[in-house]
């Protein structure tokens, strides 16, 4: 049976409500075959029944009478695979379609907006769990690597003064509570995965004086990891200047520190926003700003200037690059504004070259408006960096597995 049909059948409207059971469903669909589909088959089969009373169908059905699924859907799970991950914060996949690429499985993915949910199970075939925080670290499967696009929040250290104060104990992991951080700590702490993936924005490094980046380091390391960090611009792969820090960590128990990882070398960057531009079309005139818009925006950027301050529109050089996509891209497109011809006003990018311009290929998927497209690729990862960082973690893991195979050998040759 196709994705699609079943789809169809169980009348899924993903947008309308947050299904926890809806989630285990799709989870389990894509990873019956592992131990990790021991995990949500009880909600799976819940979900199958109860939704068929729901919907009155006649038939009886089973899991087993849906499997095995025909994966219609652009980027279908490796059913056969190297290594696993989870997808934490997943926005609509930027992670996982690079660790995918890489022969990767995704077993457990966590994304709170309902919109990005359906258009990550419209491209992968599976709805994410909702809110992390709800998330019972004990519910989320094993697996090899964790990857993070967490939020930044600024950390509290009161509570640390407090616990001093009363003679308690604490560690770094206590101080990260209330924030996102922490939800990623909890599950690496029970979980213990061998290798991470964190991403943030540039500014966390210096956010707080550098408190907030210290108190994450530290947990990291508290927590037994030997900790990666490098901040990297999008501009090497995509026409867009997206610079974002990349914090790698791998266990101390299992590679003692001498995991074979380096941050790829970036190539040359030589891409031009035109590279990513639909062909002309009228269409395009429905992104064309309006006249009354395009003045406001002129007339801004002069009073600013006035003022010695840079903010303004961002037209761009069609041989250059962009500024960052923001995910307020929807409201105005001021921040990256394509020129026209013949007299005409600039136009915002569309949906697609927004998507394009974070490194997704055109065979994604883009079932939500154009509102909520736009906040979705504005908050997304430029994938082709992301999965150039995974290449060299999984290059570690791959050369950390050999040489424990060499160990192995050269053991039972000694006996």
């Amino acid at each position: 049976m196709k994705y699609s049909d079943i789809k169809a059948l169980f009348k899924i409207d993903i947008s309308k409500k947050d299904d926890a059971r809806l989630a285990a469903f799709t989870h389990y669909l894509q990873n019956y075959k592992e131990p990790a589909g021991a995990k949500f088959r009880e909600a799976a089969a819940r979900y199958i029944t109860e939704r068929a009373q729901e919907l009155k169908l006649k038939d009886a059905l089973t899991l087993e009478s849906l499997l095995p699924i025909t994966w219609d859907v652009p980027f279908p799970p490796n059913l056969r695979h190297d290594f696993t991950f989870i997808d934490l914060f997943a926005g609509v996949g930027g992670f996982r379609q690079g660790f995918q690429n890489l022969n990767g499985k995704c077993v457990f993915t966590s994304e709170w907006n309902k919109y990005a949910k359906v258009t990550y199970d419209a491209n992968f075939g599976e709805v994410p769990f909702g809110d992390i925080t709800e998330v019972n670290e004990r519910d989320i499967p094993d697996h090899d690597v964790l990857i993070a696009g967490f939020p930044c929040q600024p950390f509290s250290l009161a509570g640390v003064s407090k616990k001093n104060s009363l003679g308690r104990k604490h560690g770094f992991l206590d101080q990260t509570q209330g924030t996102l951080f922490f939800d990623v700590a909890r599950i690496l702490q029970h979980k213990r995965p061998k290798a991470f993936l964190l991403e943030n924005v540039k500014n966390l490094v210096s956010h707080d004086k550098r408190k907030t980046f210290q108190v994450i380091l530290e947990t990291l390391t508290e927590l037994g990891y030997s900790v990666h960090f490098k901040v990297l611009d999008g501009k090497h792969y995509v026409p867009q200047h997206r610079e974002r820090i990349l914090i790698v960590g791998f266990d101390k128990n299992r590679f003692g520190g001498e995991e074979a990882f380096a941050f790829p070398e970036m190539p040359e960057a030589n891409h031009s926003i035109e590279d990513i531009l639909e062909a002309e079309s009228e269409e395009l005139a429905n992104y064309t700003l309006s006249d009354k818009l395009w003045q406001y925006l002129q007339d801004y950027a002069a009073k600013h200037r006035e003022k010695g301050n840079g903010f303004g529109f961002g037209l761009v050089n069609l041989d250059g690059i962009a500024r960052t996509l923001s995910a307020r891209y929807h409201k105005d497109g001021s921040e990256i504004l394509i020129p026209q011809e013949g007299g005409l006003n600039p136009r915002r990018l569309t949906p697609r070259e927004c998507a394009r311009l974070q490194g997704f290929p055109d065979k994604f998927v883009i079932p939500v408006s154009n509102t909520q497209a736009y906040r979705q690729f504005g908050n997304s990862v430029v994938a082709p960096l992301m999965e150039a960082v995974a290449a060299e973690i999984v290059h570690a893991l791959n050369t950390h597995r050999e040489q424990q195979q060499k160990a192995q050998v050269q053991l039972s040759l000694q006996m």
